[in-house]
């Protein structure tokens, strides 16, 4: 976790985000909350392209710039996720740790809890001399054939 987030209790709504953000002093602009709520009704990983497009086709008037900016903002003080893909930077609702299935078929980043069982991180951190802190995990899957 990075530095203050941890102490924070973890976003688990859109209104745990847009408390967040007043806490933190964040001004809670139209456009930013405008950007929240879409990141929560979709509920799954978004470019700022797309977003700017799903934005405006629901009639919500935001530049280019703006959604950039905010996107950056949020991310920044850990109110979204940011991943960094090849292709660019994807941006997703939930913040605090989880893990992601990378779907190989259709480039879907599904998010997911896991819980390592104790016995695995005590024999990580016996290997490698660590107290673990915080872990995520990348699984790499395809979509199962339908019965």
């Amino acid at each position: 976790m990075h530095g203050q987030a941890a102490t924070l209790k973890p976003i688990r709504s859109l209104e745990d985000a847009l408390e967040r953000c007043q806490a933190l002093g964040m001004r809670l602009s139209r456009q930013r909350r405008y950007i929240l709520e879409l990141l929560w009704d979709a509920k799954e990983h978004l470019s700022a392209r797309e977003i700017y497009d799903r934005l405006n086709r629901q009639g919500r008037e935001i530049g280019h710039t703006s959604v950039y900016q905010n996107l950056e903002a949020l991310s920044e003080q850990g109110i979204i996720e940011c991943l960094e893909r090849s292709d660019g930077r994807l941006y997703g609702h939930i913040s605090d740790s989880h893990s992601h299935i990378n779907c190989l078929d259709t480039d879907q980043i599904i998010d997911i809890h896991v819980e390592l069982p104790e016995s695995l991180i005590q024999q990580i951190e016996a290997q490698t001399g660590t107290k673990i802190q915080d872990y995520r995990v990348d699984f790499y899957a395809v979509k199962q054939p339908q019965a």
